[in-house]
């Protein structure tokens, strides 16, 4: 493709910068990453759905990465969900819909509630309405701890980064963290996410006194509602989703198909790209294999 970054229109027109790859005509799969990410989180995924004939289109969320900021705070699940729903209802057919966390949630309110019927098929990583209250204030917490002062360094970034995840190898900073950071005229460096969004988490999560009730019921009755094909892939170590959680989802969807990815943590692409890679790959082909653009 010529120009494989694009700017989309997401709910009201906010503006959502992608990354496409792939055959044009190819059946298109949106790839919506966890809160704090960006569109790079899925950068061997759209290679490898490419080399399948796939037309991947990774999103930046609104207040993510190259994407506008929500001047008016608006980072609600409901926010996140009607920019999935505008991005689908642009292209020229529906697409698979593939949510890590975050965008696994607005995946749900879209499909569940906002517009079914959004979506050819949702693939939810590690994430389902129920969540584990200590997984949820880890991730929140990380993403807190330095939204407003930033960093002195990229290398303190990275530092930082290793301290979260103990269980990767320690290592400087990278000329990849230069995507998830901006440096600002005071001379320190900045996460690339708007505070605002992770304020309204802290708010939102303070308001109910329990951080794994993430909209836990509205959550869970649009899941209830999901009748397209559905894939929930948990990372094995995960300490936000529990095998609880899992029943607990299979029980609201029993027509999932569930993949459980051995030796990951929430994390689940960057711990696991090969085995979540092939894990989505199979469903896909499964599901839509017929209309692959040759």
């Amino acid at each position: 493709m010529s120009n494989p970054h694009v700017t989309l229109s997401g709910h009201s027109g906010h503006a959502i910068a992608a990354l496409t790859e792939g055959p044009e005509q190819g059946f298109p799969v949106l790839l919506a990453h966890g809160g704090g990410q960006t569109k790079r989180a899925w950068k061997q995924v759209t290679a490898m759905l490419a080399r399948h004939g796939f037309r991947a289109i990774a999103l930046d969320l609104r207040g993510h990465g190259d994407s506008a900021w929500a001047d008016d705070g608006a980072y609600d699940i409901v926010d996140f969900a009607g920019d999935l729903v505008a991005i689908a209802g642009s292209l020229d057919r529906k697409p698979a819909l593939i949510g890590a966390s975050l965008g696994g949630l607005a995946g749900i309110m879209a499909e569940g509630e906002v517009a079914p019927g959004s979506f050819a098929s949702l693939t939810l990583v590690d994430i389902t309405p129920q969540m584990e209250a200590g997984g949820v204030t880890r991730v929140v917490g990380f993403m807190a701890a330095h939204a407003r002062e930033g960093f002195a360094s990229p290398d303190e970034a990275a530092r930082v980064i290793s301290e979260y995840l103990p269980h990767r190898p320690s290592r400087k900073a990278s000329s990849g963290l230069a995507h998830y950071l901006r440096l600002k005229p005071d001379g320190r460096y900045y996460w690339h996410w708007d505070p605002a969004f992770i304020d309204g988490i802290m708010r939102r999560n303070a308001e109910r006194g329990d951080g794994s009730d993430y909209g836990r019921g509205e959550l869970g009755e649009a899941a209830a509602r999901l009748a397209l094909p559905v894939h929930l892939i948990r990372g094995g170590s995960s300490d936000l989703v529990s095998p609880e959680a899992v029943a607990h989802f299979r029980a609201l969807v029993p027509h999932a198909a569930y993949s459980d990815i051995a030796d990951a943590t929430h994390m689940v692409v960057g711990d696991q790209n090969d085995a979540f890679g092939d894990a989505i790959l199979d469903f896909l082909m499964r599901t839509h294999g017929t209309e692959i653009a040759a």
